[in-house]
């Protein structure tokens, strides 16, 4: 395993109870986020199939999805995360697994959703990523994709709740990410920045296999 992966698998496996806590109900406050959401679940239902929540921490997006009508799974690289994410919500379906190398059929997949998981992978491991998402898509298939907008990159020690990490933070701007979608063949069908004037302002993209 890159040692990359590994610091991040690692760092999150550290701070899953706490990371948990500060999830809990983190949406019911974010009512732009939860319009995307909504336009996600309401594109990938049109077409029907099962959808991949990729970097599903401890599930609380997946059961955000699962409540819309969506046959929602998660998967995250972290055991201790996907074991909360078991015990929080029995119902669903939730794997160990790495978003750069994706343990899924070819085309298999109604909806693809990374929502700020992409941010800890290095630069050239995005466009990898992404290229799984597109194998993994039916055609017609979505994928939503939620980051950090701007362009710099730190190194992350510390956080939730004071626990030590050693993970990578990426900020990259909404056109170079559209570009990489393009670049596996994707169609891009929406790019947004919510609160473009925060610290840190996220980025949103909707895209389809056609």
């Amino acid at each position: 395993m890159s040692d990359w992966l590994s610091d991040t698998r690692l760092s999150y496996d550290t701070v899953a109870s706490s990371y948990a806590d500060l999830m809990r109900g983190a949406l019911a406050g974010k009512p732009l986020l939860r319009g995307v959401l909504a336009m996600f679940a309401e594109a990938v239902l049109a077409g029907g199939g099962p959808v991949a929540d990729l970097g599903c921490g401890p599930g609380h997006l997946t059961a955000y999805l699962h409540d819309k009508g969506l046959d929602a799974f998660g998967i995250d690289l972290s055991p201790a995360m996907i074991e909360i994410a078991r015990r929080d919500h029995p119902g669903l379906r939730f794997e160990v697994g790495s978003m750069t190398g994706l343990a899924l059929p070819d085309r298999s997949a109604g909806g693809v959703v990374a929502f700020f998981s992409l941010i800890h992978l290095p630069d050239e491991e995005v466009p990898v990523a992404l290229a799984q998402f597109h194998r993994v898509l039916r055609p017609g298939g979505v994928v939503l994709l939620g980051f950090h907008v701007g362009d710099e990159h730190r190194l992350k020690t510390e956080g939730y709740g004071g626990h030590p990490m050693k993970v990578w933070v990426h900020w990259r701007p909404v056109d170079r990410m559209a570009a990489w979608i393009r670049d596996t063949g994707l169609v891009v069908d929406a790019q947004v920045v919510l609160e473009p004037d925060a610290q840190v302002p996220a980025g949103i993209l909707v895209a389809h296999r056609p």
